[in-house]
């Protein structure tokens, strides 16, 4: 396609010497195609014989041919998108200029300033990928929607998979209780002593992994026409108690424990103990017990029987400063304020006791009539003091004592004394003295207030372990 196009580019120091010059050399029919201001004045680009379409067609083809014969180029790496550039002032319409001079030009009128430019061969990186019209009568929405929403078909599986996992649950949970139990009865029929000894001490009340523990020690045969004493003799050798503890030794000890627990009458126990050895002359008594009404009262009450001297402290501080004033006393017993394992003071009472009698031993207070589970959050919540032995309190009113020995042996806890009433201080006993009266009297409980358990308890809690050795 050939177009004879006189196009021709004019420099002049104004807009209106520039169109004098188009005028002078292109005639009155010149067409102005584009005009900017550049560094030397005013450039003007103007053209006789225009025809847009065949400008357009002429500069496609330019484009395509140039593109064609140009070696290709490796991508570049994509660029952040550059801001657009400023639009390029519209071409003069020359009627209003030439119209001073009385010789109108004739314009481009409705035509753009110049010619649009050719397509690119390529989409650059960053400009957006073009979009795909969607083919006619199939709809986008609707299909996208249908694989959202979850059809009934979907539901229907769900729930039939939920159900199925269900049934196989419990089908497990059977196919586990027969094995269990078949387990049970086949201990029972290889291991009759060992079985029986799991027997005697659930009855006592002591926890099933104690039970099973101590079960391990059994011996498989015996020779004893009468083996029902061998329970009672396993759980007398296992137990832990502190030997040779005739009478509190010489030094500071804290009494730490749970509300209620025995704590203040226990150390009235204690001191007429060594009153009544020793005389009160060596003996001091310390209450840092400032929530309970009456506390320091009572501890008072004992000590003017005794004829002892009782202190008060009210913090940590305190406590190391009177502490420091007994050095002289051989025996110094501190009765503690009681708080419940959940009671958020009682990290703060215990940090500060460990602060102010840094020497000092503590004894926990362990009430005998507590339940397993309550025992066992009394000994992780004063484990902070790390107490070197326990005393067991309210032995007289306790139903069973199964759950606080199986706690004392699960956590390997030794027991000082044992306190069965509210005599002072008659109702305070050594433990390594009374160990074989604490365990009849765990047996005594339950011939009185018998507790069976089926097959089931049993295979349960000891024929599980084995099914699934």
């Amino acid at each position: 396609m050939e177009v004879d196009v006189k196009i021709k580019r004019y420099m002049a120091p104004s807009m209106r010497a520039a169109l004098d010059q188009v005028r002078a050399e292109q005639g009155e029919d010149a067409v102005i195609l584009s005009s900017r201001r550049v560094k030397e004045g005013i450039e003007v680009i103007a053209a006789v014989d225009y025809d847009e379409a065949l400008m357009a067609g002429a500069a496609r083809q330019y484009s395509i041919s140039l593109a064609a014969a140009a070696p290709p180029e490796p991508p570049a790496p994509p660029r952040p998108e550059a801001p657009a550039p400023r639009a390029a002032a519209p071409a003069l319409r020359p009627e209003a200029q030439a119209t001073r001079q009385g010789a109108p030009v004739r314009a481009a009128a409705q035509r753009p300033a110049s010619p649009p430019p050719p397509p690119p061969p390529s989409v650059p990186p960053s400009s957006p990928a073009p979009q795909r019209a969607a083919p006619q009568g199939r709809p986008t929405a609707p299909v996208l929607a249908a694989v959202v929403r979850p059809s009934p078909a979907a539901d229907e599986t769900r729930r039939g998979f939920a159900s199925m996992q269900r049934e196989i649950k419990d089908l497990r949970r059977l196919l586990e209780s027969e094995l269990a139990h078949i387990s049970w009865n086949d201990k029972r029929l290889r291991e009759p002593l060992r079985a029986r000894v799991l027997e005697d001490l659930s009855s006592m009340d002591i926890a099933p992994d104690v039970a099973a523990r101590l079960a391990t020690l059994a011996p498989r045969r015996t020779n004893v026409g009468d083996a029902s004493n061998i329970p009672m003799a396993l759980l007398l050798k296992a137990l832990p108690v502190v030997d040779k503890l005739s009478t509190v030794n010489p030094g500071v000890f804290a009494l730490v424990g749970p509300t209620g627990a025995g704590k203040t009458t226990t150390i009235a126990k204690l001191a007429a103990r060594w009153t009544m050895r020793h005389g009160s002359q060596d003996l001091a008594l310390v209450s840092t017990d400032a929530y309970r009404i009456g506390a320091r009262e009572q501890l008072m009450t004992y000590a003017r029987i005794l004829g002892a001297s009782v202190h008060s402290a009210n913090s940590g501080r305190e406590l190391a400063r009177v502490l420091e004033g007994l050095k002289s006393k051989k025996l110094v017993l501190i009765d503690t304020a009681g708080m419940g394992p959940r009671d958020v003071r009682l990290s703060e009472q215990l940090a500060a006791l460990a602060q102010g009698a840094k020497g000092a031993e503590f004894l926990l207070a362990l009430p005998a009539q507590g339940e397993g589970l309550a025992l066992e959050e009394i000994i992780r919540a004063f484990a902070q003091v790390k107490p070197t032995a326990c005393i067991i309190t309210k032995l007289d009113e306790a139903a069973s004592l199964g759950a606080v020995i199986s706690t004392t042996l699960r956590h390997k806890l030794k027991i000082a004394y044992l306190c069965n009433g509210q005599r002072v201080p008659e109702d305070v006993h050594a433990a390594h003295q009374r160990r074989v009266w604490l365990v009849r009297a765990a047996h005594e409980l339950t011939r009185r207030a018998p507790r069976p358990h089926d097959d089931t308890y049993y295979a349960r809690n000891f024929g599980r372990a084995t099914a699934h050795a």
